[in-house]
């Protein structure tokens, strides 16, 4: 069976490797990559270089995305993406398009696909972001899309609300999550050296931009930015780089700023990859930000999250979140709780078993 793989970001490529490395192996599938959004834009690290590393035997590339993140920017972006694939899927035929989560340039992705009948199966769907635009993005896909698989029991029952019927609508958990009981970080002198990551304590920060607040973000960035510089004080700091999301760029000026006021005490990493961000996971103190991996991964790995503002707003959390104002001293007051509680020891609500092979399966009874 001929399946499409649409990846827009190096966020959703690390979530799908564990599900691509079966497929690869398995005869029943022939798999080919679709790369398109930052994985083509240089300002984000150019992340289609690292797909190409991983051997598959095809992949297409659809460049599509305007370099500016303002409002005109993203929305002719969206445009642009439509435009782009409705040349590629009159060209292309899959028995299943596989498509994931909620990015602006998925969504434009799988509505191009809406007229030529592209068989979508959608990861991650039924979440609630309130804080990002991202949310209604979400739905659109699900709305899309023919067989879904979902992180939790509680956003299956969103996607067949959304939908109006339960068939081909399967809860497997988080896909990210799927190795994670074997994962084996890298050696922690050699990340450290590699990294030039002081011998100390640190946190690992992502900050994206509240797309449902845009007249807030720069009073947010520069909270943001204040606290960061605060908290570095007492911690050495690794920032893995803002999305293209709209305003994106006001979180890069000050993160920028930052590390021009306080070079040694803050890492800016564009893009870290999977085994590099699992290790960092892994090796940290505690995360902070508003990404969706504090939500979703960072209790499998005992780490209490600081969570701020309202962007992971509506998805449900386990117990190692802290949630706090996007405010100066808010983030300050969270993260010095955070430093002072030892490792998470419950459970997560998004960790399945053999979340991949699950999917496999369902795959083909579907097909």
């Amino acid at each position: 069976m001929r399946i499409g793989i649409l990846t827009s970001s190096r966020a959703d490529y690390g979530i799908y490797l564990p599900l691509l490395e079966k497929m690869k192996r398995d005869s029943f599938f022939e798999m080919e990559i679709i790369a398109f959004g930052t994985h083509l834009s240089k300002s984000h690290g150019y992340t289609l270089k690292d797909v190409e590393k991983d051997d598959y035997p095809v992949i297409h590339s659809v460049s599509s995305l305007i370099s500016n993140d303002d409002e005109q920017s993203i929305a002719s972006s969206y445009g642009l993406t439509v435009l782009k694939f409705a040349d590629f899927w009159t060209n292309h035929i899959y028995d299943l398009v596989f498509c994931l989560g909620d990015r602006f340039e998925m969504s434009a992705a799988v509505q191009a696909g809406i007229p030529f009948g592209v068989k979508f199966a959608h990861i991650h769907g039924g979440e609630t972001t309130l804080g990002a635009i991202d949310n209604i993005y979400r739905h659109q896909i699900t709305l899309a899309a023919q067989l879904h698989f979902t992180a939790t029991d509680v956003f299956r029952e969103k996607v067949i609300d959304l939908l109006g019927f339960s068939e081909d609508t399967h809860s497997v958990g988080a896909l990210s999550l799927n190795d994670i009981k074997s994962f084996v970080p890298i050696d922690r002198a050699t990340f450290f050296e590699e990294f030039k990551i002081p011998t100390e304590e640190f946190a690992l920060v992502t900050f994206h931009p509240e797309t449902m607040s845009l007249q807030d973000n720069a009073q947010y960035a520069q909270a943001m930015g204040n606290a960061l510089a605060t908290i570095s004080k007492k911690m050495f700091l690794i920032i893995t780089m803002p999305n293209a999301d709209t305003q994106g760029s006001v979180y890069r000026e000050v993160i920028e700023k930052l590390k021009k006021e306080f070079p040694d005490r803050f890492l800016l990493i564009e893009n870290f990859g999977k085994l590099n961000y699992f290790s960092a996971m892994h090796y940290t103190k505690i995360l902070i930000g508003n990404t969706s991996s504090g939500i979703l991964e960072a209790a499998s790995f005992g780490k209490y999250v600081v969570n701020v503002g309202d962007r992971q707003k509506g998805r449900v959390q386990s117990e190692n979140v802290l949630n706090c104002e996007f405010k100066e001293g808010a983030v300050i007051l969270a993260v010095t709780k955070a430093m002072n509680f030892e490792k998470y020891k419950g459970g997560n609500i998004y960790f399945k078993q053999r979340v991949a092979d699950n999917i496999i399966k369902i795959v083909k009874e579907f097909l």
